[in-house]
């Protein structure tokens, strides 16, 4: 196992990603989710490569632009290999 040492910034998205994400086996096949619907950060990631902005994301699914932020957020987690538990 590799250590990962976090600074106050990661520790304080960590914290809005433990908020905002959450992963429930019986919703969405237990992909990570915006708490309180069923949309997966695979695809706020897709729409986001797509071209769509985080403020048009947020309008168009009625959620907000933080969610969206942290969808990025936990994927870049995933990316350094830092396992977030919601």
């Amino acid at each position: 196992m590799t250590r990962v040492i976090l600074d106050k910034k990661d520790l304080d998205e960590l914290e809005l990603v433990r908020k905002r994400i959450t992963i429930d086996p019986q919703v969405c096949g237990g992909k990570p989710v915006i708490r309180g619907t069923r949309i997966t950060v695979e695809f706020i990631l897709e729409l986001l490569s797509s071209g769509m902005t985080p403020e048009e994301i947020a309008q168009e699914y009625g959620i907000s632009k933080e969610d969206v932020i942290a969808a990025i957020m936990y994927a870049k987690f995933l990316v350094r290999g830092i396992e977030v538990i919601t």
